[in-house]
This record gives structure tokens, sequence and C-alpha cells, in this order.
């Protein structure tokens, strides 16, 4: 599937960085930082601020993504039932 091609440019899943939690590539930054940072209502410029080794394009593209993965399994299950 192209998104998960896509996501594997983004980020970065490795037993030897903060032990094969998922970063965005070329940072130590949790992708769950960006995702816990919009669930207690923060921005993403907050989020950006905070961690600035995360570029803004690829924090929009790691949501866009996620997005896409959601509404695709959306449509999955519909069409399964």
């Amino acid at each position: 599937m192209k998104s998960h091609d896509e996501l594997k440019k983004l980020i970065v899943i490795s037993p030897e960085i903060l032990g094969g939690t998922p970063v965005f590539r070329n940072t130590r930054v949790p992708v769950k930082n960006l995702f816990d940072y919009l669930k207690a209502g923060d921005s993403l410029f907050e989020f950006l601020e905070n961690f600035p080794s995360v570029d803004k394009k690829v924090a929009l593209k790691v949501l866009d993504l996620a997005e896409y993965l959601v509404k695709h399994e959306e449509l999955s299950n519909e069409a399964a039932a």
C-alpha cells in the first residue's frame, strides 16, 4: 500500500532508537507525542515549538496519512458488514 511506504519515509522504528518507539525520521521525537498534544487540545504550532527538530511538512504529512488510513479502514469495515 502506498500510504505505508510513505509512512516509512517519515517514521523510523528501530530497537536502537528509544527502544523501538516510532519516531519522526532524523529525530528522537516519538510520533505519539504529536497525537498526545492534539488530544490534549494543544495546537500543531505548540507541538512544533516544543519539538523544533520535527519539520512542519512532515508532521502534516503524518496527520494526512493517519487520516487516510482511518478513512480507508472505515471503508474496508463497511464493505465487510
